[in-house]
């Protein structure tokens, strides 16, 4: 962090103001994947693994950040936010910027140098990045947030300026999540529980598997199958007779689980599918909580392969890198479970293992994967985090 403050300084050495530090982690969620678009049941922790961010007030109201993993600079004036570029990094900066002065008259810009770490995709980084320019622009600009209206304003941006209809798992397991403790949060009443780590519970990391496969969620099946989700609830409402909503406002969670139990034979193909896969997960999250409050380990860790195979089977979202490595960290020693990372279009596998498997873990992949998918033997990347305390100004 001090090698990036040093940038800072001698990029813009007129700076009088003291530079500040973000770090806003990646997230890991064993369970409660692909539900929180439905107002489902989500689980997660942070990771070790962070966004990172220096920035000094800007007293001309100009945004001037420059990625470190990019190499352009984004500047622009607080009036004059530019539109949104489909791919390009800066959106999430002009969208936090726009978020914000929906409710807040900004007076002070930043200057910033922001730095994400390996590997990418699949583990919330566009999450990180925006809690980060949202922290930043509330801090120089005297805005107090709560937690829960941060998570608010970070999830506008991907939902109402990037256009991606997700919800409020990665947000709110990036803001919320503590060292030491789950996270599980009702998405549909943004209530939340943070459980405590017991003592008794084994030591454990989390195995990253990046398959090489990257490409934005926007060009994915991803909001084909919020889409598919609605109609499912839509049909379900049909034939137990309840008040018929517009398709847009309509979500499984507004089924009763007895409810779908009674109807659920009477859906059809994806959408019968869609629907099992929330409700079964749902019902993953509150069994995990359980297992995590006994320090189980292992029907935690099974509790997440039968989500990754609902993800596969059910849900319909895998790609054949993604599976592969789902399935060798399935059959490898040392792994307690393992699911997709994120949306599962791309990006990574993620895994729960003991420490001491580290090694074969990592042989067991470096043996199967690059054989299997030899077009990703060059850019796959294997990695061990531990986990960390959610966004924060340090």
């Amino acid at each position: 962090m001090e090698h990036l403050a040093q940038r800072l300084k001698l990029k813009y050495p007129q700076l009088q103001h003291t530079v500040k530090t973000i770090k806003s982690p990646l997230r890991f969620c064993p369970f409660g994947a692909h539900v929180d678009h439905q107002a489902g049941m989500v689980a997660g922790m942070t990771l070790d693994i962070s966004v990172d961010m220096v920035y000094v007030q800007n007293e001309e109201e100009y945004i001037k950040v420059q990625s470190l993993d990019f190499p352009d600079e984004e500047y622009f004036h607080l009036e004059q936010v530019p539109a949104m570029v489909p791919g390009f990094w800066g959106n999430y900066l002009r969208g936090a910027v726009m978020a914000l002065r929906k409710n807040y008259i900004l007076k002070h810009g930043i200057y910033a140098l922001v730095r994400g770490k390996h590997p990418i995709g699949g583990l919330s980084s566009s999450a990180a990045v925006t809690t980060a320019y949202l922290l930043a622009l509330c801090d120089v600009n005297g805005i107090k947030l709560p937690q829960l209206e941060l998570i608010n304003y970070s999830h506008w941006v991907e939902n109402h300026f990037i256009g991606l209809n997700n919800g409020i798992l990665d947000q709110s397991i990036n803001i919320l999540s503590r060292e030491g403790y789950l996270t599980v949060m009702d998405t549909k009443t943004k209530s939340y529980e943070l459980i405590e780590r017991p003592q008794a519970m084994p030591e454990f990391e989390v195995v990253i598997v990046y398959s090489g496969v990257s490409k934005a969620l926007i060009g994915t099946d991803y909001n084909n199958r919020v889409d598919e989700c609605k109609v499912a609830a839509w049909l379900l409402h049909e034939m137990a007779g309840l008040p018929m909503k517009n398709l847009k406002g309509t979500q499984l969670r507004d089924i009763e689980y007895e409810v779908y139990q009674a109807h659920k034979s009477g859906l059809q193909g994806r959408f019968q599918k869609r629907a099992e896969h929330f409700f079964t997960e749902n019902e993953r999250v509150k069994q995990g909580a359980e297992a995590w409050k006994r320090g189980d380990l292992q029907k935690f860790g099974s509790l997440m392969l039968e989500s990754g195979e609902s993800s596969i089977h059910n849900y319909e979202c895998g790609c054949p890198e993604l599976i592969s490595i789902f399935q060798i960290l399935k059959q490898t020693p040392g792994v307690y479970g393992a699911r997709f990372s994120g949306a599962g279009y791309r990006g990574c596998c993620i895994g729960l293992v003991d420490p001491a498997y580290k090694e074969q873990i990592k042989a067991a992949i470096d043996a199967q994967y690059p054989k299997q998918h030899p077009a990703y033997k060059d850019l796959y990347q294997v990695c061990f985090s531990k986990t960390d305390d959610g966004a924060r100004i340090i």
